[in-house]
């Protein structure tokens, strides 16, 4: 799938939900279902600024792909779930189109009136982390 069409059915999925609370809900369920990273990934090196949480991102290339995974800390749920669905967008595509991604989905699901301004502010630097890694690698 395209990060477009990735983006458009996480619209569809947050569609499904009429408050702001079951979506809550969901992003906490997608935060319990992130694998966890093996533990000597989480160096200072992949922690993501600005998080309210400590929230470890992995950046790898594989064959002609960006790969990314991610944890955080066992009592941040939204946080969790905030990078896996970034995850579920970008992770395995080409780099240069993670690097030119309009991730338009964070917008139309209204992640701005779900989470704090600081998550927004961790969001942000994990979206910025992800892109900077895919266009150090871009062709």
């Amino acid at each position: 799938m395209t990060i477009n069409e990735k983006q458009d059915e996480i619209i569809e999925e947050f569609d499904l939900f009429d408050d702001q609370l079951d979506k809550t809900q969901y992003i906490i369920d997608l935060g319990k279902k992130l694998p966890p990273l093996p533990d000597y990934l989480h160096v200072d090196a992949n922690l993501i600024p600005g998080c309210q949480s400590k929230v470890w991102l992995n950046s790898e290339l594989k064959a002609d792909t960006v790969h990314f995974e991610a944890d955080a800390e066992p009592t941040a749920q939204i946080s969790r779930g905030l990078v896996s669905l970034l995850i579920r967008v970008l992770s395995d595509q080409k780099p240069e189109d993670v690097a030119n991604a309009d991730l338009y989905f964070i917008d139309r699901i209204g992640l701005s009136n779900l989470v704090t301004s600081r998550r927004a502010g961790g969001m942000a630097s994990m979206i910025q982390r992800m892109k900077s890694f895919a266009n150090e690698n871009a062709l």
